[in-house]
């Protein structure tokens, strides 16, 4: 009777534990890329981000499709780390070092520049056009 008792107190507790564990997110985005290294850069930069779950780039439509945990990471940490390995996205261009470092077949034609409002965890410095870098 006790052991009966038990079990069906740890499966209530089990259960309401997974009622209240929040699932992933997905988002899609454009990353800048041509190649199938490319698509093994964007992806494993994007798995470097503590958080997410699983990305596919696709080369074609130049679209990623990104699951992570809202609680461990952010959309911004993730463009971040994309542009970090030479990819622009349309929240953060890839700094000018990071996209030389490219081989020839990853040259890709670069993202034009982002409005300062398309970047919610940004103060930066505007230009005289209203825009921003957002080289990080």
């Amino acid at each position: 009777m006790k052991t009966r008792i038990l079990s069906l107190v740890m499966i209530m507790g089990l259960s309401s534990i997974t009622l209240f564990a929040k699932s992933d997110k997905t988002e899609k985005f454009e990353v800048a890329g041509n190649c199938g290294m490319c698509k093994t850069r964007i992806e494993k930069a994007t798995n470097s981000v503590n958080g997410v779950s699983s990305a596919d780039w696709d080369k074609e439509t130049k679209i990623i499709e990104v699951s992570y945990n809202p609680e461990k990471t952010d959309i911004h940490k993730i463009h971040q780390a994309i542009a970090k390995s030479g990819h622009d996205t349309k929240m953060h261009k890839a700094t000018n070092e990071a996209y030389d470092k490219l081989p020839g077949c990853c040259k890709y034609e670069r993202m034009g520049k982002e409005t300062a409002s398309g970047c919610s965890g940004c103060s930066g410095g505007q230009t005289a056009q209203g825009t921003t870098s957002h080289q990080h």
